[in-house]
């Protein structure tokens, strides 16, 4: 990758950004391509498409920690840096180097230099050689303009290059759009290569070089989510988990009790089951952009062990608050158990147990007492410092159920979260009502689903969900005048329990901050945001609140 990165960094930079000052500020100095430059050879789609991953890595950071730190899963240390705990308090009356809107922007730019310049009409042996290149680059613009959507809201939409600051002064001066509008752009223009074959370039550093690639099916189907359209997304989402030639299955890993006494815990849980894509990082600062999220999530020898950010009350109360259930089957009968929620080991036992496998706090022990070194060790497993994950299977599958319940099905939705949709598992949980209005949204090979290899996203840490009594789906104590009417009931009880699972899957990744803002658009309810992330800390902050009862202080400021 150090390689490729130099090489990059001396054929493709293009129209780079300055990172303070106006928003598309340039310097002209910066800007290395000519502008009758044209991308006419097959080693410059290489190069300019590693050049645009370069400049992704330059926010990979920020993608995770302006999702989570507005959140309400994570609260800060006394050793945060002051840009930190402004960001989670939501202080932006100084500047904030996480709020560097043009680094998203010099991602754009490139984007946009690339789309604008290379010629798709090139062939070599019959074969179209810029084609998954320049897919690839669309893909990389839509999932750029949805970050920046997400933490600024309304923002300049720019599709062709800026090579001069006069350029850029004037697309500062564009009105702005929505997300609305910036995903209803994107949808229209990624959908025509939903299909394309990505390019393949082998092993690059020890990884895939198609796991670099954004797959642009999950993409339209966050796109869609975003936008309000639902079926299209459920429909994007299917699609791509379901694909016969490359099926995305969820895996096995999950944290168990290994007995019925409750007394030690087993599995393969790791938090990072179910990787599809990734922004790749250096390992080492001399060669290139490095992750910070280690120093920031946990104790290293760089940060003399005092990590910034610990798991927040509200985090810890949602995994107490879950129900392991464990089907216990002799060679006669079948019992269901339920762990007990006191006298564990660890208070982090109870409930869920992910939260569990992933975190760890610990006494350094040995520690010499006149070491400034602090004497607690923390580790977050999720956190992989060579690589920042932009898609993980298990999201995918949150996001696919809640678009299906948004759809109007909410048992489709919901068999996501408990037994795991194949088609057996529709036959049996969803009604045949449902089934029909659902049609091929739901509807999963079973050569390449099949049952024993079905499992819900609850049981990745509560154990086995199909057969637990207290996660069921919600039903009206009365009946309804209507089925509709049963449906519209189930809805939004549905939403809060993938919204809860996203958090208990997702944690720390970067999603959960825009997952509370999209549903709270999506009702008009500003609380739904508002309340969990002011109560992170276990009461509520009512000063930060009120703040955010106020949609726009929601999204970060443009300078």
């Amino acid at each position: 990758m150090k390689y490729i990165y130099k090489l990059v960094c001396a054929i493709c930079a293009m129209g780079v950004f300055t990172s303070c000052g106006d928003m598309l500020e340039t310097d002209s100095e910066l800007v290395m391509y000519e502008k009758d430059n044209q991308l006419n050879q097959p080693t410059d789609s290489v190069y300019s498409v590693m050049g645009i991953i370069g400049k992704m890595q330059i926010i990979a950071d920020r993608v995770v920690l302006l999702g989570e730190m507005r959140g309400d899963l994570l609260a800060t240390t006394e050793a945060a840096n002051s840009d930190l705990k402004r960001l989670a308090s939501f202080d932006f009356s100084q500047e904030n180097k996480y709020n560097a809107v043009s680094d998203y922007y010099a991602v754009i730019n490139n984007c946009n230099y690339f789309l604008n310049h290379v010629d798709t009409t090139l062939e070599r042996r019959g074969h179209k050689i810029f084609k998954a290149e320049y897919a690839v680059v669309k893909a990389y613009r839509a999932w750029a303009y949805l970050q920046v959507a997400q933490a600024y809201g309304n923002v300049p939409l720019i599709t062709k290059p800026l090579l001069t600051e006069i350029e850029a002064r004037e697309a500062m001066n564009m009105p702005k759009s929505s997300i609305s509008d910036i995903c209803s752009y994107f949808i229209a223009d990624i959908a025509p290569y939903a299909e394309e074959e990505l390019p393949r370039w082998g092993v690059v550093d020890g990884y895939q070089s198609t796991s670099f690639f954004i797959p642009v099916k999950a993409l339209l189907g966050d796109l869609c989510l975003w936008a309000g359209r639902y079926e299209e997304a459920a429909r994007w989402y299917h699609d791509y988990l379901s694909d016969r030639d490359a099926p995305v299955a969820l895996g096995s890993g999950r944290a168990t009790w290994n007995n019925t006494e409750f007394q030690s815990t087993s599995g393969g849980y790791s938090g990072n089951t179910g990787a599809q894509t990734f922004i790749p990082m250096e390992a080492r600062v001399f060669d290139g952009v490095v992750s910070d999220l280690s120093n920031i999530f946990e104790s290293t020898r760089e940060n003399k062990y005092y990590y910034q950010v610990i798991p927040s009350k509200a985090m810890r109360n949602l995994s107490a608050s879950q129900v392991y259930c464990m089907e216990y089957k002799t060679d006669t009968e079948t019992d269901t158990l339920y762990a007990p929620t006191a006298g564990l080991a660890d208070e982090l036992l109870v409930g869920d147990l992910r939260l569990y496998f992933i975190y760890n706090l610990r006494a350094a022990g040995g520690q010499d007492e006149y070491s400034e070194d602090n004497n607690m060790r923390q580790t977050i497993n999720k956190i992989v410092s060579n690589r920042i994950v932009t898609y993980r299977a298990p999201m995918i599958y949150l996001r696919y159920a809640e678009a299906l319940n948004r759809c109007g099905l909410p048992q489709s939705a919901f068999a996501v979260l408990k037994y795991g949709l194949c088609s057996d598992n529709v036959k049996q949980y969803v009604d045949s009502l449902e089934q029909v209005a659902a049609g091929d949204l739901i509807a999963f090979d079973q050569t390449l689903f099949p049952k024993e290899r079905a499992i819900g996203i609850h049981s990745f840490g509560s154990g086995d969900s199909p057969a637990n009594e207290y996660y069921v789906l919600p039903q009206p104590q009365q009946s309804l005048a209507t089925r509709q009417d049963t449906i519209d009931y189930q809805i939004p009880l549905v939403e809060d329990l993938i919204i809860n699972e996203m958090a208990l899957e997702g944690a720390f990744e970067g999603y959960r901050y825009y997952d509370l803002m999209r549903v709270a658009l999506r009702r008009g309810d500003a609380a739904y945001l508002a309340d969990p992330v002011s109560k992170r800390n276990g009461e509520t902050d009512d000063n930060l609140r009120q703040l955010l009862m106020n949609t726009n202080n929601w999204y970060l400021p443009l300078p």
